[in-house]
């Protein structure tokens, strides 16, 4: 699969060309789904001939996952982002927990992940029970460098933050993917993220 930093190495588009064309997939998988859209319907969308396309994504499996691996990391980033301009910041029990469950929320509500979760559901498996993807390696990086620095403070608890942020991320996952199957009348969406947030607090306050 091919990797948004590589591209510019070996082929001759520029990022923001590339971004266009990522643009002109996601368009068009919102649309039609995943299973009907090709590279050649991509190239029509974008405006580009077809093997313009193909000098870029060999096929629809390497493109999608430079589109996801924008698109999660991009919400993960703008999470953080607020979180560090607030007064948690990002190195403290408060403050982490305050961005993963911004960041679950926003992934949950992402009009490209419910559109492929609705229609192409098993395009996420490989992701949950074979191996972790781009995406998922950029989160574990973010979520482990916060938990490094509020160590180095004496905000968070002494323990391999690698080893935490992978298990912090296992936990997201289930709170991404599956919340909505313990929801009913008794316990809401809320609740469940309420907790979610606790469970990472308490986690990561030292002891």
């Amino acid at each position: 699969m091919s990797s948004l930093r590589h591209i510019g190495q070996d082929r001759p588009d520029p990022p923001d060309r590339l971004d266009t064309y990522l643009d002109a997939a996601r368009a068009c998988i919102l649309d039609v789904g995943w299973r009907r859209t090709t590279l050649t319907e991509v190239a029509r969308r974008a405006g580009v001939s077809r093997m313009t396309i193909y000098r870029a994504w060999p096929d629809m499996g390497s493109l999608l996952g430079d589109l996801m691996t924008r698109e999660w990391v991009g919400i993960a980033a703008a999470t953080q982002g607020a979180a560090a301009a607030s007064s948690t910041g990002t190195t403290t029990p408060d403050g982490i927990a305050t961005a993963a469950l911004s960041t679950v929320r926003a992934l949950r509500d992402n009009e490209l992940f419910v559109r492929i979760v609705e229609l192409d559901p098993d395009l996420m498996l490989p992701y949950l029970l074979h191996r972790r993807g781009r995406s998922q390696q950029a989160l574990i990086e973010i979520l482990a460098a916060g938990i490094a620095a509020g160590q180095e403070r004496g905000a968070i608890r002494d323990g391999d933050p690698v080893l935490m942020a992978r298990s912090l991320t296992l936990a997201g996952h289930g709170f991404v993917f599956s919340a909505l199957t313990m929801t009913d009348e008794r316990i809401g969406l809320d609740e469940l993220d309420d907790e979610y947030a606790r469970l990472i607090r308490r986690t990561l306050e030292p002891r």
